[in-house]
Order: structure tokens, then sequence, then C-alpha cells
């Protein structure tokens, strides 16, 4: 049986595939790259049928970060000319979620720039919450605060969020290399923190920062044993003004390949195409839609997205329908474990948004669809042009005065 029939058996089952069959994904040639995107949404039905989840942003303040993460624009002495502004108001955060929410976004997204909350951000967040559950009652509250201290995660979960984002980004082995200020185990204890507390756990990386096929491997089977709800795939957005703005490696084909092995390996979580699809997927983000059941809507945190009526028109363009509030995102044995009032989890099944551009919060060759990567000859990733006319900072949205895109 060739490597794509054993992936979607192993995905239909929720087996674990071996770090060889998914590094061997990732080396896939681009005449299988139908194949594997074929392969990968079968496993994507099984779970989650044709619906697509939206999810929307809103930055509640923005910049002036005192991390050093390489890929944010939020970073300490980014030179990126981003929107900058402190928090909003709980009813500038109700208004910017509505905006979203009458789009068709089922779930909003608080995010703050940030080491990590105060307890008064949190008291601050815990207003937000029920600013905007008291005009959009069904709406899923997710937030994105960065490392929570002891007990923080529960005051959220009674404030009335749903879900908890925090990414692990790259590989551990990588980590230091892209962030000074905090570690990779200091992102896993809050991951940790979030999921105990009864929040949905999201959690997801970054792909194009320059790592190895292993590296992304390494991330993805970390996050599996986490074993988040939600896992957003970002891709680099390589603001200038930031040490990474050279960073351009990926191609749509790649992007391809990176959202496929992530299916494989976490088959039956919501597996979001986040920051940086429409940079780097283009106009292959309709097929990235056989392979992930859930994206952001409109703009990001500090940069632009197309606009959210392309999104819904490429949705439906490409036979999806859009998630309705009344349906339940996960497969019904991830939601009867219960964990948190809109997710569930199962100790021994599969593995969340944006923050390839936002704060705190490479092919090996040969092998084919039929043998192991570890039989092919490493090669580096290939650079890809530079499109510097799709990086488009925020101007439009919360923290302005201009209505914002979704």
């Amino acid at each position: 049986m060739d490597l794509l029939n054993t992936l979607v058996d192993k995905g239909l089952r929720r087996e674990l595939p071996s770090r060889e069959e998914a590094l061997a994904v990732l080396a896939t040639s681009d005449d299988e790259l139908l194949d594997v995107v074929a392969a990968a949404g079968k496993v994507r039905r099984q779970w989650f049928g044709r619906r697509v989840k939206l999810n929307y942003l809103v930055n509640l303040k923005s910049g002036l970060c005192p991390e050093d993460c390489s890929y944010c624009s939020q970073r300490l002495g980014s030179k990126a000319e981003i929107l900058k502004y402190t928090w909003l108001k709980p009813d500038e955060a109700s208004k910017a979620a509505a905006a979203g929410v009458a789009g068709g976004a089922k779930r909003v997204c608080l995010v703050a720039s940030g080491r990590g909350p105060t307890d008064k951000d949190v008291d601050r967040v815990a207003k937000t919450i029920d600013a905007i559950k008291s005009e959009n009652e069904d709406v899923e509250v997710c937030a994105c605060l960065g490392l929570l201290s002891d007990g923080q995660a529960e005051r959220l979960r009674t404030a009335g969020a749903d879900a908890y984002n925090h990414n692990l980004n790259t590989s551990e082995a990588t980590y230091a290399g892209i962030t000074t200020t905090h570690t990779y185990a200091d992102r896993v204890d809050t991951v940790q923190k979030a999921h105990a507390a009864g929040l949905s756990a999201c959690s997801g990386l970054i792909a194009g920062m320059g790592e190895s096929d292993e590296d992304l491997v390494d991330v993805v089977f970390g996050l599996r044993e986490l074993d988040p709800d939600s896992v957003p795939v970002n891709f680099l957005i390589p603001f200038e003004g930031t040490p990474l703005a050279k960073e351009w490696n990926l191609t749509p084909q790649r992007c391809l390949r990176i959202l496929a092995m992530v299916r494989f390996v976490c088959p039956d979580v919501e597996v979001r195409i986040a920051g940086g699809r429409e940079v780097h997927l283009r106009s292959m983000q309709p097929l990235a839609l056989n392979i992930a059941n859930s994206i952001f809507l409109g703009d990001y945190l500090t940069s632009e997205g197309q606009a959210g009526k392309a999104d819904l028109d490429m949705i439906a363009d490409a036979g999806f329908e859009v998630e309705g509030a009344d349906q339940v995102t996960l497969p019904e044995h991830r939601t009867e474990a219960g964990c948190g009032s809109v997710c569930g989890t199962e100790p021994d099944s599969g593995c969340g948004s944006h923050e390839a551009e936002a704060g705190c919060g490479s092919h090996a060759a040969g092998g084919g669809c039929g043998s192991p990567a570890a039989e092919a000859a490493p090669r580096e990733p290939a650079a890809s042009e530079a499109r510097t006319d799709l990086v488009a900072v925020r101007r439009r949205g919360a923290g302005t005065d201009l209505a914002p895109n979704a």
C-alpha cells in the first residue's frame, strides 16, 4: 500500500503517522501535489464534511510588545510601520467583533500584544467578553494574551471565554533562534494551563521562517502530543522592519504540502489557515480548503487580508459551506469528553492563529508518494519570489476610524 493510502487509513482511524511518513508528505513532487491534496481531503471530509468555520480577529492592543519574536511586526525594536494603540474599551472591541459576526464568523479571537496579561488585564478582557456576548450570545470567544500565570486561565473561563490561543510556532530545537525572551517550554506551559482550566486549547505553528522539514514535523508532533482542539497554520508574513523581512521561502505548493502534513498528523482537529494565506497561497487558497476546515475572515492583526466578501465567495465557489452558529465544529468523540463549552478532548486523539504577523501572543528530495523521506537525500528550501506587494499593513478596523474588513 502506498504512502497516501496508508495516511488516509490512519487519518480515518485517528492513528498517528510515523515521522518518516510525515516527512515524506513534505518531500512529494509537484506532479504528486493534487494526489496529496485529494488524500488529505478524504480525511478532512470524514471529520468535518464540507463545512468551513469562520473566525474573526480583534486586536485589542497593537504594537509596543517587550518580547523579541523575530517574525513579529509588534516585537521589541520593530521598525514596521504598523498601527500602535493601547487597550480598546470593551464597547469598542464589541463593535469590532460585531462586524465579524455579521460577516459570518462564529468565533471571535481577542488578541493583545505583550508577554502576558496582568490581573488587571484579565479583568479588562473579562469585561470585553461580557460586552461581546451580551450582543452576540452564541458567539465563541477565544483569548490570545500571551503567557498565562497560575489562575488566569480559570478566571478567563469563568468570564465566559471558550478558548485560549497560544502557538508553539516552531520546533523546540530551533525556538531559541527565533525568540530569546521566553522559551518553548513557556509556551507549552500556557497551552497546558488553558487545557486544565477547561478552555478549548488552540495552538499552532508558523511556516516559512527558514526551518527544515524536520523542524516542521517536530512542532506538529509536539502539537499532537498537547492535543489542542484547533491548530492554526500561519505562513510567515515578512514585514519590512523585522529580522525575518528577507525570508521568502514559501511557494503555494509548499504551503499545501504543509497543510496536508498537519491534517494527516492531526486528523480530527480544526485545522485553520491563518496569517499569510493571501501572501503565499494566493490563487491556490480554494484548493487549501480541501485540507483545512477553518479560516480567518477579513483582516489580521497588523496586516490586511483579502476582502471578507471575497472570502465568502471563495468558499461558495469551491463547493464548501460556511459553518453555522448552531453547528458543532468538532467531531462527536472530541466533544463528548467536554473541555469547555465548545470543545472536547480525547487523550489518544489528534492534536491553534495569526502569529505569523501577530505579537506574543525546505523540501526533502526524491521519495514520491510511495517512499519515505528517510530514503531521500535532503535538499534546502527553494527561495520563493518576494511578493512585498501583497504585504499590506492594516489601516482600518480596530484602532482606527475606518470600517473593518469583514
